[in-house]
């Protein structure tokens, strides 16, 4: 298997970044369209005063969820207008549906994230979910997006949850990086990890360590400051580059796993992987000192540590099993874990993670 690595054709990341797009269009293509969301819709592109017509971009709204049902919607768009540019702003999924039709339609991809909450922006991988928002598959695009552009000033005015969800799915990179790197399992890009993704993932994590909390406060306060453009920047390229170019394990299983479960549904994507990293720390058992590190940055951030800040308290044995099996699924990255990993295992380590969790929230 050939060492294999993937990356955007171009990042770009600062305050009034947005100015740049009407460029980056043109550059490749000439009728642009954007799947915005809401948000993106009614707020940010009003606000911008980029004139849509004049530089031949149309607008369409994103319906909500990265299902086959909006992808046929929005290929029939594409084909109407004759669009060859896409562009994909706002969150996770609006994000993903962009990269999937873009892929599917032949044409090149600029995603503007809206929020840092998750490494999708950079990756030529998607989610795909059901209507109802059950995870469904990976979707693995030909190619990684064209152009990244990131505006700091749209990323600090959205709420800071989104921010601390995205540290929250960039904290297990390095991880689980380091497991397929251990167990020579492919990454994303079907091949093995380069050193470029390896060190790229630990760098990724570094930076959470060192930058996360201020970039939260900063956050609050709505301002720019370097700790904040380190931790959008480690949110986005680094744990892009990293899980993509470096591989995943247990942490994505056990999310994908927890998505079963309808009362977790309303948690975003990071803080969910957030406490699949914690499980999943305890399913490799993991040195003490590195639980307690990853569990004190949880902390203090706010990122999950227990069953309970992911909707599941009280939750019974048998459908914590459910999760545990989907988590288990043959096609499942948790298998790049070393060792024979079984929905038993999983169960009693998703239990003791949230055990320590709660322990260390009572003292």
């Amino acid at each position: 298997m050939l060492n294999k690595a993937m990356f955007p054709g171009k990042y770009l990341q600062g305050a009034a970044a947005l100015n740049e797009l009407p460029a980056l269009v043109q550059l490749f293509g000439r009728q642009g369209l954007i799947l915005a969301s809401a948000t993106a819709c009614d707020r940010i592109l009003p606000d911008s005063g980029i004139d849509l017509k004049r530089h031949n971009l149309s607008l369409e709204r994103f319906n909500g969820e990265c299902c086959e049902q909006e992808l046929i919607r929005l290929a029939a768009v594409i084909k109407a207008k004759q669009v060859d540019v896409l562009v994909g702003m706002g969150g996770g999924k609006a994000i993903d549906t962009a990269k999937i039709a873009a892929d599917r339609a032949g044409i090149p991809v600029i995603i503007v994230p809206t929020i840092a909450s998750t490494d999708a922006p950079c990756s030529g991988c998607a989610v795909l979910y059901s209507a109802q928002g059950v995870f469904e598959s990976v979707y693995y695009q030909r190619s990684n997006p064209a152009a990244v552009l990131v505006d700091s000033a749209i990323i600090v005015r959205a709420p800071v949850r989104f921010l601390v969800a995205g540290m929250g799915d960039a904290l297990a990179t390095w991880f689980e990086a380091r497991s397929c790197h251990a167990t020579r399992s492919a990454n994303a890009c079907g091949g093995l990890s380069t050193l470029t993704g390896l060190n790229l993932a630990r760098l990724c994590y570094d930076t959470l360590l060192r930058y996360g909390a201020a970039a939260k406060t900063a956050a609050e306060q709505q301002i720019i400051t370097p700790a904040l453009e380190h931790i959008i920047e480690a949110n986005t390229l680094l744990s892009g580059i990293g899980f993509e170019s470096g591989g995943l394990a247990s942490a994505h299983s056990i999310h994908n796993g927890l998505t079963a479960l309808a009362e977790t549904h309303a948690f975003y994507h990071g803080e969910k992987v957030a406490f699949g990293l914690l499980a999943g720390l305890q399913l490799i058992d993991a040195p003490p000192e590195e639980i307690n590190e990853v569990y004190r940055f949880c902390e203090a951030v706010g990122l999950p540590t227990t069953l309970a800040a992911v909707g599941l308290a009280g939750c019974g044995r048998d459908r914590l099993l459910q999760v545990a099996q989907k988590a288990c699924a043959p096609e499942e990255c948790i298998h790049h874990e070393a060792g024979s990993i079984t929905p038993d295992k999983v169960l009693n380590a998703m239990l003791a993670a949230d055990a320590i969790g709660t322990r260390r929230k009572s003292v």
